[in-house]
């Protein structure tokens, strides 16, 4: 029996949100089998919750951006409490180039052209890991998107969004697009509405890379666990070429 994939996520209030993660684990238990979700704020189930109603070996994917406070100790806290006997994390979804080509044909589809500006709005952290790693994906997206990138934060950290965009105004660009490095609609993606920008592309949702960066991180998952899983790795469906 292959592993079950937990895919974690935060939590959010905003049943778009919910849906969304929801939707993105069915895609990928189409790819892989069973796919169970959990989230470590706001809402339940918890991993630990999860893990301890998972017999079988399971595969922990956090669906993070960034790997700040809650995949560094709340998705490892979680895991000890559940006691589970065969567990293994993942690397978080982000940073990672398949997000910046998502990003890019989110914003295409708002009307960026080769040569506008860009802000990569990030949700914000207060763990300078996090900030890292936002700084890395903004990096991904230049090397994309052929043009300098600026961080915007939604909260949390600085500068703001529209902060961002007045910068690069006041420095002449005459056409500015917002990508949105969120997984979801939600609060913090309308926001971005009143920053300013010529267009805001949407939030990376479930788009196909995103489901086969899921399935890509499960494999790596399940071939960490060793054994007989190794060779099960290599027989589950493989991804599509981005």
């Amino acid at each position: 029996m292959t592993p079950t994939l937990v895919l974690v996520a935060h939590g959010t209030r905003n049943p778009r949100g919910v849906e969304m993660i929801a939707a993105l684990a069915d895609a990928v238990s189409m790819q892989i089998g069973t796919t169970r979700v959990a989230f470590v704020d706001v809402l339940g189930p918890s991993p630990a919750e999860v893990l301890r109603d998972t017999p079988e070996s399971a595969v922990v994917v956090p669906a993070f951006l960034a790997s700040g406070f809650h995949v560094h100790t709340d998705v490892p806290r979680e895991i000890a409490d559940s006691a589970h006997p065969s567990v293994t994390v993942t690397r978080a979804l982000g940073p990672d180039p398949v997000l910046a080509r998502v990003m890019l044909d989110r914003l295409r589809q708002e009307g960026w052209h080769p040569g506008d500006s860009i802000v990569l709005a990030a949700a914000g952290s207060s763990d300078p890991r996090a900030r890292e790693e936002h700084r890395r994906a903004a990096a991904m997206l230049a090397d994309t998107a052929g043009v300098p990138v600026q961080i915007g934060y939604v909260a949390t950290s600085t500068p703001t969004v529209p902060d961002a965009v007045s910068a690069l105004r006041a420095e002449g660009h005459a056409r500015i697009f917002v990508a949105s490095y969120l997984l979801a609609r939600g609060l913090f993606h309308n926001r971005l509405a009143g920053a300013g920008a010529e267009g805001v592309g949407d939030p990376l949702g479930v788009h196909p890379s995103i489901v086969d960066l899921v399935v890509a991180r499960y494999r790596e998952g399940v071939r960490s666990l060793g054994g007989e899983f190794s060779e099960a790795a290599e027989e589950l469906s493989p991804a599509r070429p981005h």
